[in-house]
């Protein structure tokens, strides 16, 4: 567990090294594809090419570097001070020299231009190293410079190459691999130096400086000179270790092959570097969806089509089109830069402050894998708060999963530009549809473009992390067991709110009201408010990454990590993408941000007003903080470090609180609309205390309890909270974090060991204590699941074996739950919500409790009587009676109830 960092609105941290940061790949470009068979297989890393600086051993038989009483060229000079009040250099590493060791050093840029010539060479002077623009010993080169480059601008300029051979790249490092041939001792160092001009990750230049930021087009002088007078201040020099040329001519190989291999290492190596630091080339959109159109699935799909309609194979092409320009993003630096500008400002306006943790976690894992975002979904914000945060630090935005209801005039074709793809709801029955979203999730993947979705497939509207949606997961996993070469990592993401934008929408939506449709006009007229607003604090958490290798290598038996063909189903398929979800979403629940609104809404939703006094609030925050402490739940939770009194002060300033001043002491309380919008950031960190939660139900209606009993009931119970709350634990593993939760509440007074009877007997104070008011308030949020569970127990006992379709028992579930909240209690809105029930009734049958006979109807024996008993040691006699009198029947023509069967459940 870690605190918060309580900062205002934070400064990006300062761009890790591509090495550090999450590379994306980028396709090959035609001249890769030249090599021969045997050149297929190389070492593309150029960290890997040669010996680090560090080593003794390179630096003992480096021979000393002759030093050239040569000068620089007038015109250097002359140019350099020209362009120097324009240029501010950033290093990569910040300190290059660590790469010189005494041999001769080449530069290799990507671009000739005598702007970059000129950019290195004042780089170099910064670094202390030897300069670009003196001969190397002997002039090998033939230049008087020392430095190449893999491509040009434009033709010879002020005649800086001096013949046609170096019209190329090919020419000038050819003549520089055969004078190592030609002189044994020589051993040049080739140094690849990327230069960027305003790399796109960057918030410090104006608006119109977006315009000629870095990108992936070779420009002009004239763009090249309005960038450097815009963006030269922000420019990047990227310093890579050197290769040993040396090394490269003792591999034997014939001197055309050794120069195509060079040139295509250092073309993969700048390709790589240029992707980390400004993303990939992602300005191909048509090209994009011409591969779509032109693969095998899709292809196939288009003639299914034609077939099922009768129509011409043309015109189904014309509808596949039509779906993948739908679907396709259209990523624009300028625009996403803009952006950036334009949402600073408000963010600091509506928020207190962002937050970020575990970030360089990720940083650590990502390098040589595609990553997939997957946060969860609490507001429409997600999407932008997340894409800002990664550009500011340097990481590029994510594709974006996003659904076609945003798709809005001018907001949807912003949202394109920023990287967002858009998916219809449901695409069941739509072959063609669902052939061109999967294939372009493919291209993405096979393209190294990182992705983002949300596999809950909606905003939760109670809270909590909803059940997740295998449709994006599985497509991602059939994308790359398609081309099984670069890894996938998955990285869940914990967003966590004080307030939300969209609370008055779910405020009506969780009391009955339709959801309205999204449309341009709603969101200009709700800007005004949003601006005037106090939204408190955002807190992004990163999760433990999971590796589909990893998953692959538990879940899919028999797979030997040959491609998987497009039609081909593997068994395991369908149990994998479960277990993935399930994975993802435990982790983001094991990433949680305990926020001041949290504990507030923890508290105050315990008692029937939704008041307390202030002296019981700051007592109850103060426990809830305490057990955090004491038993951490994994150690990427984060809990606000503000005490209980400035926490109180925050919820009053944000308005979420209202004080009611008394002689005897001030009362604190939410009304009845607040309370409802509480329950859903009470539900946010739920799981956080479902230890603490189940011993303080257990001693509500019981005052002495042995510690055995108390962990055998909760193992019980465990499977039921795990599939609700997506816990991490194994029932072992619960009923030892039961016995660690008892040991607090021993030392906070709220239990005492009165003997070691059955692993020690425990109880509590007898009447109305303060040590009991604080376990009401620490059980009732996990009180409410229990009562649902009795009710669809009851419900099935009432009936019997053999009457109810699972259907059927969520539908009388659900009707019983909302009888029960109408006429004796006020309850939290997701209390009678039927996911919830289906999900009980879906772990019932998986624990085989009860079971489908050859009709459908559920079938039970006497262990689910035995559970139903279980749980009249948590629940009050008179509670269980109530829920037993609102339990309903299902129309039964003999009125008659059939016993517990005798029959045993299939087997597994």
């Amino acid at each position: 567990m870690q605190n918060q960092t309580p900062l205002p609105f934070p400064e990006p941290e300062k761009p890790a090294t591509p090495a550090a940061a999450p590379v994306s790949a980028t396709p090959p470009t035609d001249t890769d594809a030249v090599a021969t068979a045997d050149e297929s297989v190389i070492d593309t890393d150029i960290e890997a090419a040669s010996p680090t600086p560090a080593d003794p051993d390179a630096e003992a038989t480096a021979p000393p570097r002759t030093p050239l009483i040569v000068s620089r060229p007038l015109w250097a000079k002359l140019l350099g001070k020209l362009l120097e009040p324009w240029i501010e250099l950033r290093l990569e590493p910040e300190a290059p020299s660590q790469f010189d060791d005494g041999r001769p050093v080449c530069y290799v840029l990507e671009d000739y231009g005598i702007s970059n010539a000129l950019i290195l060479d004042r780089a170099c002077q910064e670094a202390g190293m030897p300069s670009p623009l003196t001969p190397l010993a002997g002039d090998p080169l033939g230049r008087k410079r020392a430095y190449v480059a893999l491509s040009r601008r434009h033709a010879n300029a002020l005649g800086l190459a001096p013949g046609a051979e170096h019209k190329t790249h090919s020419g000038s490092l050819a003549r520089l691999l055969q004078a190592h041939r030609d002189n044994p001792s020589l051993d040049v160092q080739l140094v690849p130096v990327s230069i960027f001009v305003g790399r796109a990750p960057d918030k410090q230049s104006g608006w119109f400086s977006v315009l000629f930021s870095e990108n992936w087009t070779l420009v002009g002088r004239f763009r090249r000179m309005l960038a450097i007078l815009l963006n030269g201040r922000g420019t990047l020099v990227r310093f890579s270790p050197p290769v040993s040329l040396r090394g490269i001519v003792d591999e034997g190989l014939p001197p055309e092959r050794t120069v195509r291999k060079l040139s295509r290492v250092l073309r993969t190596h700048f390709n790589r570097i240029r992707a980390a630091v400004i993303g990939p080339d992602l300005s191909t959109r048509r090209l994009l969806i011409d591969k779509v159109l032109a693969s095998d699935p899709v292809k196939q799909a288009i003639a299914d089509q034609a077939r099922r309609d009768g129509s011409k194979p043309q015109d189904a092409w014309k509808k596949a089109h039509a779906y993948a320009w739908e679907i396709a993003a259209d990523y624009s630096h300028p625009v996403v830069r803009s952006a950036s500008f334009i949402l600073k400002p408000i963010w600091n306006r509506i928020y207190r402050g962002v937050l970020v943790h575990h970030l360089e976690k990720l940083k650590e894992a990502a390098p040589g894998h595609e990553v997939v975002y997957v946060p969860s979904h609490r507001s429409h914000m997600d999407y932008l708060l997340l894409s800002y945060m990664l550009y500011t630090r340097g990481i590029v935005p994510p594709h974006i999963v996003a659904g076609i209801n945003l798709n809005l005039p001018v907001i949807g074709t912003l949202l394109r530009k920023g990287g967002a793809f858009f998916i219809r709801r449901s695409i069941r029955g739509n072959m063609l549809y669902s052939a061109v979203l999967s294939e372009y999730v493919a291209q993405l993947i096979a393209g190294g473009y990182s992705v983002e979705y949300f596999i809950e497939g909606g905003r939760s509207r109670t809270g909590r992390l909803l059940q997740p949606k295998g449709g994006m997961i599985s497509m991602t996993l059939r994308a790359y067991l398609r081309q099984p070469i670069r890894p996938v990592l998955f990285q869940p993401i914990y967003i966590g709110y004080e307030k939300l934008m969209e609370g008055n929408s779910y405020l009506d939506e969780l009391t009955g009201k339709p959801k309205e449709k999204e449309s341009i006009w709603q969101l200009i007229m709700g800007i005004p408010k949003v601006l005037r607003s106090n939204y408190g604090q955002v807190v992004v958490n990163f999760g433990e990454p999971i590796q589909l290798s990893r998953v692959l290598e538990t879940h899919a038996v028999g797979w030997d990590g040959k491609a998987v063909g497009e039609d081909d189903k593997p068994e395991w398929l369908t149990g994998t993408v479960s277990a993935l979800a399930q994975q993802i979403q435990v982790n983001v629940n094991r990433a949680a941000d305990v926020n001041p609104i949290n504990l507030i809404a923890l508290a105050l939703l315990s008692t029937p007003k939704h008041a307390m006094g202030e002296a019981d609030l700051l007592a109850q925050i103060a426990l809830s903080k305490k057990l955090l402490e004491e038993v951490p739940y994994s150690d990427r939770v984060t809990v606000t470090p503000h005490t209980p009194e400035q926490i109180v002060a925050h919820g009053e300033e944000i308005n979420v609180l209202r004080r009611i001043r008394h002689p005897l002491g001030d009362v604190l309380d939410v009304d009845d609309e607040k309370a409802v919008l509480l329950s859903y950031f009470r539900n946010n960190v739920l799981h956080l205390f479902t230890a603490s939660a189940w011993i303080a139900v257990s001693f509500l209606h019981n005052r002495r309890m042995s510690r055995n009993t108390l962990k055998r009931l909760g193992q019980n119970v465990y499977p039921f909270l795990q599939a609700e709350l997506f816990l991490p634990w194994t029932p072992e593993e619960f009923a030892e974090r039961i016995d660690r939760t008892a040991d607090v509440f021993i030392r906070e007074g709220m239990l005492e060991q009165v003997n070691d009877d059955e692993g020690g007997m425990l109880a509590r104070n007898a009447g109305q204590t303060d040590e009991v008011f604080r376990l009401r308030g620490l059980g009732h949020p996990l009180q409410q699941a229990f009562e649902r569970y009795y009710i669809a127990i009851s419900v099935l006992a009432k009936n019997g074996p053999g009457v109810l379709s699972a259907a059927e028992l969520e539908s009388l579930c659900h009707l019983a739950a909302q009888r029960l909240s109408l006429l004796y209690a006020q309850t939290a809105p997701e209390f009678f919500d039927k996911s919830l029930f289906r999900s009980f009734i879906q772990k019932l049958r998986e624990m085989r409790l009860v079971w489908p006979d050859e009709n459908s109807k559920l079938v039970f024996d006497e262990r689910l009587n035995q559970w139903a008993r279980d749980a009249k040691v948590i629940l009050g006699r008179e509670l269980r009676h109530t829920i037993e009198k609102v339990s309903p029947e299902a129309a039964n023509p003999d009125n008659s109830a059939p016993a517990a069967t005798d029959a045993k459940p299939p087997a597994a």
